[in-house]
């Protein structure tokens, strides 16, 4: 089994920057894509930042320019750095991660797409 446990959420004024943290462990040989995602109008949620095990990143239209996703992969960790924030930006971040791994009973290798909790963004004067 895996884990993704995110860290860093907090309150923060409009324009400051928050850095958030997903720290993934348990069972792991490798993980592809690491994503950010939110809560959004219409969805059930949207993806912020995806960032791949290379460090080829993507972002939400909304974000681009000052949000930065980047990765530690001796760590399983990613961060999402979070500048400029605006009052439409506070949310519950979930962190997603698609990880291999192999099953230590009859040696299979498979790969499951994981979820963290969430750490609360508020963005308030």
């Amino acid at each position: 089994q895996v884990q993704l446990v995110e860290s860093g959420g907090g309150l923060v004024q409009p324009g400051g920057s928050l850095r958030l943290s997903c720290a993934a462990s348990g069972s792991i040989f490798s993980i592809s894509a690491m994503c950010w995602y939110r809560p959004a109008p219409g969805k059930e949620r949207e993806l912020v930042a995806a960032i791949t095990s290379r460090g080829s990143t993507n972002y939400a239209d909304s974000v681009k320019g000052r949000f930065t996703s980047s990765r530690d992969n001796a760590k399983n960790t990613v961060y999402l750095q979070m500048k400029s924030l605006k009052p439409e930006d506070p949310a519950a971040y979930y962190c997603n991660a698609d990880v291999l791994s192999q099953n230590a009973g009859w040696g299979g290798w498979y790969e499951r797409n994981y979820w963290g909790q969430g750490t609360q963004v508020t963005v308030s004067s």
